[in-house]
Protein backbone atom coordinates (compact mmCIF):
# COMPACT_ATOMS: atom_id res chain seq x y z
CA UNK A 1 0.00 0.00 0.00
CA UNK A 2 2.07 2.62 -0.97
CA UNK A 3 -0.88 5.52 -0.29
CA UNK A 4 -0.39 7.50 2.76
CA UNK A 5 -2.77 6.68 5.74
CA UNK A 6 -5.20 9.60 5.55
CA UNK A 7 -5.66 8.79 2.39
CA UNK A 8 -7.01 5.06 2.17
CA UNK A 9 -10.59 6.15 3.52
CA UNK A 10 -11.20 7.84 0.06
CA UNK A 11 -10.48 4.46 -2.01
CA UNK A 12 -13.73 2.89 -3.86
CA UNK A 13 -14.50 -0.19 -3.89
CA UNK A 14 -12.96 -0.60 -6.83
CA UNK A 15 -9.53 0.91 -5.70
CA UNK A 16 -9.39 -1.25 -3.17
CA UNK A 17 -9.71 -3.87 -4.97
CA UNK A 18 -6.90 -2.77 -7.54
CA UNK A 19 -4.80 -2.19 -4.21
CA UNK A 20 -5.02 -5.38 -2.58
CA UNK A 21 -4.07 -7.45 -6.34
CA UNK A 22 -1.13 -5.05 -6.36
CA UNK A 23 0.32 -6.12 -2.78
CA UNK A 24 1.72 -9.32 -4.20
CA UNK A 25 4.28 -7.68 -6.14
CA UNK A 26 5.98 -6.38 -3.19
CA UNK A 27 6.97 -10.21 -1.76
CA UNK A 28 6.24 -12.74 -4.63
CA UNK A 29 7.94 -15.71 -3.42
CA UNK A 30 5.84 -15.36 -0.15
CA UNK A 31 2.67 -14.87 -1.65
CA UNK A 32 3.35 -17.62 -4.06
CA UNK A 33 4.47 -20.24 -0.67
CA UNK A 34 1.16 -19.37 1.00
CA UNK A 35 -0.73 -19.78 -2.02
CA UNK A 36 0.84 -22.92 -2.28
CA UNK A 37 0.93 -24.29 1.01
CA UNK A 38 -2.70 -22.80 2.39
CA UNK A 39 -4.74 -21.18 -0.24
CA UNK A 40 -4.69 -24.11 -2.85
CA UNK A 41 -5.19 -26.91 -0.18
CA UNK A 42 -8.01 -24.69 0.95
CA UNK A 43 -9.37 -24.19 -2.70
CA UNK A 44 -9.06 -27.76 -3.47
CA UNK A 45 -11.01 -29.38 -0.59
CA UNK A 46 -13.73 -26.63 -1.15
CA UNK A 47 -14.73 -27.91 -4.81
CA UNK A 48 -13.57 -31.36 -4.14
CA UNK A 49 -16.12 -31.70 -1.35
CA UNK A 50 -19.18 -32.60 -3.41
CA UNK A 51 -17.20 -35.31 -5.56
CA UNK A 52 -16.89 -37.40 -2.65
CA UNK A 53 -20.24 -36.89 -0.86
CA UNK A 54 -22.09 -37.26 -4.55
CA UNK A 55 -21.50 -41.28 -4.49
CA UNK A 56 -22.14 -41.37 -0.46
CA UNK A 57 -25.54 -38.97 -1.05
CA UNK A 58 -26.29 -41.23 -4.31
CA UNK A 59 -25.78 -44.71 -1.99
CA UNK A 60 -28.18 -43.57 0.43
CA UNK A 61 -30.70 -42.41 -1.56
CA UNK A 62 -31.09 -45.18 -3.87
CA UNK A 63 -33.57 -47.64 -2.73
CA UNK A 64 -31.75 -50.87 -4.75
CA UNK A 65 -28.48 -50.36 -2.90
CA UNK A 66 -27.30 -53.52 -1.25
CA UNK A 67 -24.67 -51.39 1.21
CA UNK A 68 -25.85 -50.59 4.52
CA UNK A 69 -27.74 -47.34 5.28
CA UNK A 70 -26.07 -46.91 8.98
CA UNK A 71 -22.61 -47.49 7.18
CA UNK A 72 -23.05 -45.20 4.58
CA UNK A 73 -24.06 -42.29 7.21
CA UNK A 74 -21.46 -43.17 9.05
CA UNK A 75 -19.02 -42.76 6.42
CA UNK A 76 -20.82 -39.68 4.99
CA UNK A 77 -21.01 -38.22 8.40
CA UNK A 78 -17.34 -38.79 9.31
CA UNK A 79 -16.40 -37.18 6.21
CA UNK A 80 -18.43 -34.25 6.91
CA UNK A 81 -16.67 -33.83 9.97
CA UNK A 82 -13.29 -33.97 8.46
CA UNK A 83 -14.17 -32.35 5.92
CA UNK A 84 -15.17 -28.88 8.31
CA UNK A 85 -12.28 -29.28 10.55
CA UNK A 86 -10.15 -28.99 7.29
CA UNK A 87 -12.02 -26.06 6.08
CA UNK A 88 -11.89 -24.16 9.19
CA UNK A 89 -7.66 -24.80 9.86
CA UNK A 90 -7.05 -23.66 6.88
CA UNK A 91 -9.29 -21.06 6.15
CA UNK A 92 -7.75 -19.27 9.63
CA UNK A 93 -4.18 -20.30 8.30
CA UNK A 94 -4.78 -18.78 5.34
CA UNK A 95 -5.98 -15.55 7.02
CA UNK A 96 -3.00 -15.34 9.72
CA UNK A 97 -0.06 -15.51 6.72
CA UNK A 98 -2.06 -13.25 4.59
CA UNK A 99 -3.03 -10.46 7.23
CA UNK A 100 0.35 -11.04 9.17
CA UNK A 101 2.26 -10.98 5.57
CA UNK A 102 0.30 -7.57 4.63
CA UNK A 103 0.88 -6.25 7.75
CA UNK A 104 4.63 -6.63 7.55
CA UNK A 105 4.57 -4.93 4.54
CA UNK A 106 2.62 -1.75 5.59
CA UNK A 107 5.39 -1.38 8.05
CA UNK A 108 8.05 -1.94 6.10
CA UNK A 109 8.67 -5.52 8.17
CA UNK A 110 11.50 -7.83 6.25
CA UNK A 111 8.99 -10.92 5.43
CA UNK A 112 10.08 -14.14 4.57
CA UNK A 113 7.93 -17.33 4.60
CA UNK A 114 9.39 -19.15 7.24
CA UNK A 115 8.74 -15.50 9.72
CA UNK A 116 5.43 -15.82 8.34
CA UNK A 117 5.15 -19.43 9.43
CA UNK A 118 6.75 -18.93 12.33
CA UNK A 119 3.84 -16.48 13.31
CA UNK A 120 0.92 -18.39 12.65
CA UNK A 121 0.63 -20.85 15.94
CA UNK A 122 0.13 -17.36 18.29
CA UNK A 123 -1.81 -15.63 15.82
CA UNK A 124 -3.96 -18.95 15.07
CA UNK A 125 -4.94 -19.46 18.77
CA UNK A 126 -6.22 -15.49 18.62
CA UNK A 127 -8.13 -16.09 15.41
CA UNK A 128 -9.54 -19.28 17.05
CA UNK A 129 -11.35 -17.85 19.84
CA UNK A 130 -12.69 -15.12 17.56
CA UNK A 131 -13.85 -17.54 15.36
CA UNK A 132 -16.06 -19.41 18.24
CA UNK A 133 -17.36 -16.30 19.11
CA UNK A 134 -18.41 -15.68 15.36
CA UNK A 135 -19.56 -19.41 15.70
CA UNK A 136 -22.09 -18.83 18.76
CA UNK A 137 -22.91 -15.81 16.67
CA UNK A 138 -23.85 -17.65 13.63
CA UNK A 139 -25.52 -20.53 15.75
CA UNK A 140 -28.32 -17.86 17.12
CA UNK A 141 -29.01 -16.76 13.05
CA UNK A 142 -28.88 -20.39 11.84
CA UNK A 143 -31.64 -20.97 14.27
CA UNK A 144 -33.43 -17.93 13.48
CA UNK A 145 -33.28 -18.73 9.89
CA UNK A 146 -34.57 -21.98 9.98
CA UNK A 147 -37.20 -20.92 12.42
CA UNK A 148 -38.51 -18.68 9.38
CA UNK A 149 -37.89 -21.29 6.58
CA UNK A 150 -40.38 -23.33 8.67
CA UNK A 151 -42.82 -20.75 8.83
CA UNK A 152 -42.60 -20.62 5.52
CA UNK A 153 -43.38 -24.53 4.80
CA UNK A 154 -46.36 -23.81 7.15
CA UNK A 155 -47.70 -20.90 5.05
CA UNK A 156 -47.33 -23.31 2.24
CA UNK A 157 -48.89 -26.01 3.35
CA UNK A 158 -51.55 -24.07 4.69
CA UNK A 159 -52.48 -21.67 1.82
CA UNK A 160 -51.29 -18.51 3.98
CA UNK A 161 -50.52 -16.09 1.59
CA UNK A 162 -50.04 -13.39 4.10
CA UNK A 163 -47.61 -15.42 6.44
CA UNK A 164 -45.91 -16.86 3.14
CA UNK A 165 -44.76 -13.20 1.75
CA UNK A 166 -43.70 -12.42 5.50
CA UNK A 167 -41.70 -15.43 5.80
CA UNK A 168 -40.19 -15.17 2.24
CA UNK A 169 -39.37 -11.34 3.08
CA UNK A 170 -37.66 -12.15 6.33
CA UNK A 171 -35.88 -15.18 4.77
CA UNK A 172 -34.33 -13.08 2.06
CA UNK A 173 -33.60 -9.72 3.94
CA UNK A 174 -32.01 -12.02 6.95
CA UNK A 175 -29.51 -13.10 4.19
CA UNK A 176 -28.79 -10.61 2.08
CA UNK A 177 -28.20 -8.26 4.73
CA UNK A 178 -27.98 -10.11 8.24
CA UNK A 179 -25.60 -12.92 7.25
CA UNK A 180 -23.91 -10.60 4.95
CA UNK A 181 -23.35 -7.83 7.49
CA UNK A 182 -22.09 -11.12 9.65
CA UNK A 183 -19.81 -12.12 7.57
CA UNK A 184 -17.76 -8.94 7.22
CA UNK A 185 -18.09 -8.11 10.88
CA UNK A 186 -16.32 -11.67 11.09
CA UNK A 187 -13.52 -10.71 8.16
CA UNK A 188 -12.99 -7.69 9.73
CA UNK A 189 -12.68 -8.84 13.77
CA UNK A 190 -10.03 -11.43 12.01
CA UNK A 191 -8.01 -8.89 11.14
CA UNK A 192 -7.98 -7.04 14.67
CA UNK A 193 -7.23 -10.48 16.05
CA UNK A 194 -4.04 -10.03 14.29
CA UNK A 195 -2.86 -6.34 14.48
CA UNK A 196 -4.45 -4.99 17.37
CA UNK A 197 -4.16 -6.51 21.01
CA UNK A 198 -7.56 -7.56 21.25
CA UNK A 199 -9.47 -10.97 19.96
CA UNK A 200 -12.77 -12.74 20.74
CA UNK A 201 -16.01 -10.96 21.97
CA UNK A 202 -13.64 -7.85 22.53
CA UNK A 203 -12.57 -7.68 18.36
CA UNK A 204 -16.05 -8.46 17.63
CA UNK A 205 -17.19 -5.25 18.83
CA UNK A 206 -13.97 -2.94 17.60
CA UNK A 207 -14.96 -4.94 14.42
CA UNK A 208 -18.89 -3.31 14.96
CA UNK A 209 -17.37 -0.11 15.88
CA UNK A 210 -14.74 -0.15 12.81
CA UNK A 211 -17.49 -1.32 10.42
CA UNK A 212 -19.72 1.76 10.83
CA UNK A 213 -19.66 4.27 7.83
CA UNK A 214 -18.26 1.45 5.42
CA UNK A 215 -21.29 -1.28 6.10
CA UNK A 216 -22.20 -0.57 2.44
CA UNK A 217 -18.70 -1.36 0.89
CA UNK A 218 -17.83 -4.40 3.14
CA UNK A 219 -21.50 -5.59 2.07
CA UNK A 220 -20.22 -4.83 -1.32
CA UNK A 221 -17.22 -6.99 -1.09
CA UNK A 222 -18.43 -9.82 0.88
CA UNK A 223 -21.55 -10.17 -0.99
CA UNK A 224 -19.78 -10.51 -4.55
CA UNK A 225 -17.04 -12.78 -3.22
CA UNK A 226 -20.51 -14.55 -2.00
CA UNK A 227 -21.40 -14.58 -5.72
CA UNK A 228 -18.41 -15.63 -7.10
CA UNK A 229 -17.36 -18.22 -4.83
CA UNK A 230 -21.59 -19.35 -5.78
CA UNK A 231 -20.95 -19.29 -9.36
CA UNK A 232 -17.67 -21.51 -9.69
CA UNK A 233 -19.31 -24.10 -7.27
CA UNK A 234 -21.99 -24.33 -9.21
CA UNK A 235 -20.00 -24.69 -12.50
CA UNK A 236 -18.02 -27.35 -11.33
CA UNK A 237 -21.22 -29.20 -9.56
CA UNK A 238 -22.47 -29.33 -13.01
CA UNK A 239 -19.74 -30.17 -14.91
CA UNK A 240 -17.28 -31.96 -13.13
CA UNK A 241 -19.59 -33.79 -10.69
CA UNK A 242 -22.76 -34.26 -12.49
CA UNK A 243 -21.80 -33.73 -15.90
CA UNK A 244 -21.09 -37.49 -16.95
CA UNK A 245 -21.63 -36.66 -20.91
CA UNK A 246 -18.54 -34.07 -20.90
CA UNK A 247 -16.06 -36.59 -20.84
CA UNK A 248 -13.41 -37.53 -18.42
CA UNK A 249 -10.97 -34.64 -19.91
CA UNK A 250 -12.79 -32.04 -20.36
CA UNK A 251 -14.31 -32.64 -16.48
CA UNK A 252 -10.23 -32.88 -15.95
CA UNK A 253 -9.82 -29.54 -17.44
CA UNK A 254 -12.65 -27.88 -16.22
CA UNK A 255 -12.01 -28.67 -12.65
CA UNK A 256 -8.39 -27.81 -12.48
CA UNK A 257 -9.06 -24.28 -14.26
CA UNK A 258 -12.15 -23.95 -11.97
CA UNK A 259 -10.18 -24.71 -8.92
CA UNK A 260 -7.45 -22.05 -10.03
CA UNK A 261 -10.17 -19.37 -10.41
CA UNK A 262 -10.86 -20.29 -6.53
CA UNK A 263 -7.39 -20.38 -5.73
CA UNK A 264 -6.89 -16.50 -7.52
CA UNK A 265 -10.41 -15.40 -5.50
CA UNK A 266 -9.66 -16.26 -2.18
CA UNK A 267 -6.25 -14.80 -2.32
CA UNK A 268 -7.79 -11.77 -3.44
CA UNK A 269 -10.89 -12.27 -0.66
CA UNK A 270 -7.95 -12.31 1.84
CA UNK A 271 -6.09 -9.40 0.68
CA UNK A 272 -8.90 -7.61 0.20
CA UNK A 273 -9.90 -8.34 4.19
CA UNK A 274 -6.72 -6.83 5.55
CA UNK A 275 -6.62 -3.67 2.64
CA UNK A 276 -10.22 -3.06 4.32
CA UNK A 277 -9.28 -3.02 7.87
CA UNK A 278 -6.81 -0.04 6.89
CA UNK A 279 -9.40 1.84 4.94
CA UNK A 280 -11.96 1.55 7.84
CA UNK A 281 -9.25 2.79 10.08
CA UNK A 282 -8.47 5.82 8.20
CA UNK A 283 -12.19 6.64 7.76
CA UNK A 284 -12.41 6.81 11.50
CA UNK A 285 -9.30 8.99 11.65
CA UNK A 286 -7.83 6.06 14.08
CA UNK A 287 -3.93 6.91 12.93
CA UNK A 288 -1.64 3.59 13.05
CA UNK A 289 1.46 3.76 14.92
CA UNK A 290 3.40 1.94 12.34
CA UNK A 291 6.54 1.69 14.88
CA UNK A 292 4.30 -0.09 17.44
CA UNK A 293 2.57 -2.01 14.78
CA UNK A 294 6.19 -3.13 14.05
CA UNK A 295 6.61 -4.17 17.59
CA UNK A 296 3.47 -5.80 17.89
CA UNK A 297 3.99 -8.31 14.70
CA UNK A 298 7.55 -8.57 15.89
CA UNK A 299 6.14 -9.92 19.48
CA UNK A 300 4.69 -12.77 17.26
CA UNK A 301 8.30 -14.15 16.38
CA UNK A 302 9.74 -13.73 19.87
CA UNK A 303 10.91 -10.66 19.05
CA UNK A 304 8.67 -8.32 21.37
CA UNK A 305 6.17 -8.17 24.07
CA UNK A 306 2.81 -7.16 21.73
CA UNK A 307 1.85 -3.01 22.86
CA UNK A 308 -1.12 -1.61 23.03
CA UNK A 309 -2.85 -0.79 19.84
CA UNK A 310 -2.29 3.35 18.75
CA UNK A 311 -6.05 3.72 19.72
CA UNK A 312 -5.26 2.36 23.22
CA UNK A 313 -1.86 4.79 23.86
CA UNK A 314 -3.64 7.80 22.74
CA UNK A 315 -6.33 6.84 25.69
CA UNK A 316 -3.92 6.41 28.04
CA UNK A 317 -1.85 9.82 27.20
CA UNK A 318 -5.38 11.54 27.48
Amino acid sequence: MDLPPEQLQFLTTQDLLKESISIPKHSPKTFYLITLTLIFPLSFAILAHSLFTHPLLTQITNPNSNLPHTSQWTKLLLFQFTYLLFLFSFSLLSTAAIVFTVASLYTSKPVTFSSTISAIPTVFKRLFITFLWVSITMAVYNIIFVGFALLLLLAIDTNNVGLFVFSLIVIFVMFLVVHVYISALWHLASVISVLEPVYGLNAMKKSFELLKGRVKMGGVLVFGYFMICGLINGLFGSVVVHGGNYGVFVRIVVGGFLVGVLVIVNLVGLLVQSVFYYVCKSYHHEGIDKSALYDHLGGYLGEYVPLKSSIQMEDLDA
